[in-house]
């Protein structure tokens, strides 16, 4: 198809009965068959005649196409023609243009040549001529003048470099270098004239001579300068040997002071005399004054070696004072440029002295601020850091700080025997409830000497005392919680004598049960508080030891057990705050199991036992939540931890409930649920603002009262028929020890008889025991829902009412 068309002729599918049937599609329009007929023929007759002039014009195409070929064909070779001339026009052209440049290029080469021929015959005669001169004015010691030529002849020869193998030129390099050698050699005979090393100082000023020798040692081999330096500190310091030799008395540390005033007064006299002789660029004050500290740290340490044993720790640190204030004062006057050149490790400088507890004594609160803050004290840290003479002189009291670490070791035991003196005296701190459980203030005073003593060691060194140190620190932080916190803990003791009390419950269920009074409680609390702040303090006091110390040493520091320690403390106390209130209320708990369950005529209020219990609990819980208010995290565990003890004692108490009536049953089911609703408020019980009790908390006494509540469920049930007891005994309780059915069958007052056939159908309605074992049977609940649960309980307690 080549052009499209809507004619069904046209369509590739076209069937000719298909078409007819369009065409006459009933009997009637056959009557017009003769138009549509004439319509047909006269399209085929169009049809022939388009054809026919198709085929006149393609008779003419070949013709035509072959002569347009034919034009094409000339008019390329036309072309090609043409493109050849251009090419060999081009091509004479290029051979003219070199031609032409041919000389050009030889006179540009002969000017390059020429102008590098005399630039070099220029500087030769400029080589020629200054070495002239260099060996003239060498010989006549015009320095000045040798200074500016000598650079210029060196820089000049470097442009002969490639022309060595000429022999006047290696003649001229060689004349250059024993002309320097021999200026080298004379410079250092004028210093050694002038300043001789087993004589004085020149009495007179510095020469100019000598002033213009500097600089020509300047351009000289650096072996010169360095010479130079040497010599001249070498014979300036000579007379500081002399003075302060080891058996002088002014050698000791205890005038360690006229050592630094003496090299005050010499660097002063140097800047009048001399400091105009040498350049600026060698810093020569500051070379004398490192020549100094390094002599003096080699004979600080043979002296303190040869008389160790008078070294005292204020001796001690009246000198380290004095030295660090003296580097400081270098800081302050010099740079710190030429360490580079002598012995001073600048690694060995100690890690910034932060201040990583207190900024002041205003008590526990303020240091753990501060503590918790100890990012934003950082731009404070750069202080030592910042002094590029730090250590190089008080490295060598180092090996004597033992007897500062031995005198710390001493303070600390002084002051932790304080603590303990202090506490007999004015006895345990007192009650106040606003301000919650106090931490003890012994805590701050020994986190702040620690403070002290670890900056104050910082700055001495950061190396192996930092370690000793750290060995005491842990000492006396284990001392602590023995000697002051777990020391003061209130004795258990008398715990078996308060469990013998339970008469006392049947007259009056008052306060006399408890076995802690309110101050004991509050001591127990300050100390749990104390424990806490000071678990918390001392992991931080690791991170900043860690940060002093030199980083090879990091790994040795190491407080974790001592963290440890004061969690055990954490750990007594909260279960010392259980045990109490555990055992005040055992004796209601036994009254419990002593009452006569099944002469319970009518089920009423709940039950003075629960009074009993209640009642404790709101003695005991306000007074330890107000004290634990800084600690929130160890209050729930407190809660938990009675939670965890009460509930599976108040259910062995259940167990011996025996016989029990059904009215008995019911009674006790009302107190379990008065137990369950006051133990999911013991956290917030007796607390103007009422929180919810964490979920971890509220899961274990819902599921452990749940389980009370099932076990008595159980009881009200009816015996016969006893397959449906059985069964609904392992549905409520989900519990497949036989144990614990034994109890329930006890509980109901069966006849042995009758429980030997229970039991015996229970162990057969048994189901298949889990892969966990019989432990994780006993304790799943196949209970209803809460909320099933609660409506039970709230129609048991409308027919309590009905009854009432």
């Amino acid at each position: 198809q080549v052009f499209p068309s809507q004619d069904p002729l046209d369509r590739a599918d076209f069937n000719a009965v298909e078409y007819i049937n369009a065409l006459f599609p009933t009997e009637q329009s056959l009557a017009n068959i003769d138009e549509v007929v004439n319509k047909i023929r006269l399209k085929i007759r169009r049809l022939d005649d388009n054809i026919r002039t198709v085929v006149r014009g393609q008779t003419n195409v070949g013709q035509d196409g072959r002569q347009a070929l034919e034009e094409a064909q000339k008019a390329i070779q036309q072309l090609f023609g043409k493109i050849k001339d251009i090419k060999d026009k081009a091509e004479k052209s290029e051979q003219m243009v070199k031609e032409i440049t041919r000389d050009i290029k030889q006179l540009d080469h002969a000017k390059r040549h020429l102008t590098t021929s005399i630039t070099t015959l220029n500087h030769l005669h400029m080589l020629a001529g200054g070495v002239d001169s260099l060996e003239a004015m060498t010989r006549r010691r015009q320095y000045g003048e040798v200074a500016n030529l000598l650079q210029g002849v060196v820089n000049v020869l470097e442009h002969f470099n490639k022309y060595m193998g000429i022999p006047q030129i290696r003649q001229l390099s060689e004349r250059v270098k024993a002309a320097q050698n021999e200026l080298g050699q004379q410079i250092l005979a004028d210093f050694e004239e002038a300043f001789p090393s087993q004589g004085t100082k020149r009495t007179g000023g510095p020469s100019n001579v000598l002033r213009d020798a500097c600089l020509v040692a300047n351009v000289l081999d650096p072996r010169i300068k360095q010479e130079i330096i040497k010599k001249f500190i070498k014979q300036h310091l000579s007379e500081y040997l002399v003075l302060f030799q080891e058996n002088q008395d002014v050698a000791w540390l205890d005038k360690i002071d006229r050592r630094y005033a003496w090299i005050k007064r010499q660097l002063v006299d140097y800047e009048e005399k001399y400091g105009r002789m040498f350049p600026a660029e060698w810093c020569m004050t500051e070379r004398i004054a490192v020549e100094f500290c390094h002599v003096t740290r080699a004979e600080l340490s043979k002296i303190m070696r040869t008389r160790a044993k008078e070294i005292e720790v204020k001796l001690l640190l009246f000198a380290i004072q004095r030295t660090t204030n003296f580097e400081g004062l270098l800081a302050k006057r010099f740079s710190g440029c030429t360490l580079a050149d002598g012995t001073v490790k600048k690694p060995e400088v100690p890690p910034p002295s932060t201040n990583p507890f207190l900024e002041d004594e205003a008590g526990p609160e303020a240091d753990e601020i501060v503590m918790e803050k100890s990012d934003t004290d950082k731009p404070k840290k750069p202080k030592v850091p910042d002094n590029p003479f730090h250590g190089i002189v008080s490295k060598c009291f180092e090996p004597h700080l033992y007897v500062y670490i031995e005198s710390q070791d001493k303070n600390l035991g002084e002051l932790i025997d304080r603590f303990v003196a202090d506490f007999k005296a004015q006895g345990p701190p007192k009650p106040n409830v606003d301000e919650g459980g106090a931490v003890l203030p012994s805590c701050a005073d020994l986190f702040v000497y620690y403070k002290k003593c670890m900056v104050q060691c910082s700055q001495l060194s950061t190396g192996e005392p930092m370690i000793a140190l750290t060995t005491i620190f842990q000492k006396y932080l284990r001392e602590y919680a023995w000697k002051i916190l777990s020391g003061n803990l209130p004795k258990t003791t008398s715990s078996s004598g308060g469990l013998t009390i339970t008469s006392l419950l049947k007259e009056k269920e008052g306060s006399e049960v408890a076995k802690f009074t309110l101050e004991e409680l509050c001591l127990i609390c300050s100390i749990l508080s104390t424990a806490e702040y000071c678990l918390a303090t001392t992991q931080q006091l690791e991170e900043k030891l860690k940060e002093k110390v030199d980083a090879s040493l990091m790994e040795r520091i190491n407080l974790t057990g001592e963290m440890d320690t004061f969690s055990v403390v954490i750990s007594n106390s909260i279960q010392l705050l259980v045990q109490d209130l555990d055992a005040a209320c055992d004796p209601a708990l036994t009254a419990m199991s002593k009452m006569q369950w099944q002469n319970v005529e009518h089920v009423g209020d709940q039950s003075p036992y629960v009074t009993s219990v209640i009642l404790h609990i709101k003695q005991n819980v306000p007074i330890i939540r107000d004290n634990l208010a800084s600690t929130r995290k160890y209050f729930t565990q407190f809660c938990i931890k009675f939670a965890n003890s009460f509930i599976p004692k108040f259910i062995n108490h259940l167990f011996k409930c025996k016989p029990i009536s059904m009215v008995g049953a019911e009674q006790l089911l009302l107190d379990t649920h008065s137990l369950k609703m006051v133990l999911l408020d013991l956290p917030s019980i007796g607390s103007q603002v009422v929180r919810k009790a964490p979920a971890s908390y509220t899961k274990i006494v819902v599921k452990g009262m749940t389980r009370a509540e099932m076990i008595l469920k159980v009881v009200m049930a009816p015996h016969e028929p006893p397959v449906v007891f059985v069964d609904n005994y392992i549905k409520l309780l989900a519990d497949c020890s036989t144990d614990t059915f034994q109890k329930i069958l006890d509980m109901k007052g069966l006849k042995r008889s009758e429980q030997s056939s229970m039991l015996d159908l229970f162990r057969l309605r048994l189901p298949a025991p889990p892969p966990g074992g019989d432990g994780a049977g006993s304790l799943s609940l196949g209970a209803p829902t809460p909320e099933q649960e609660s409506s039970r309980i709230r129609k048991l307690e409308k027919l309590i009412k009905k009854r009432l």
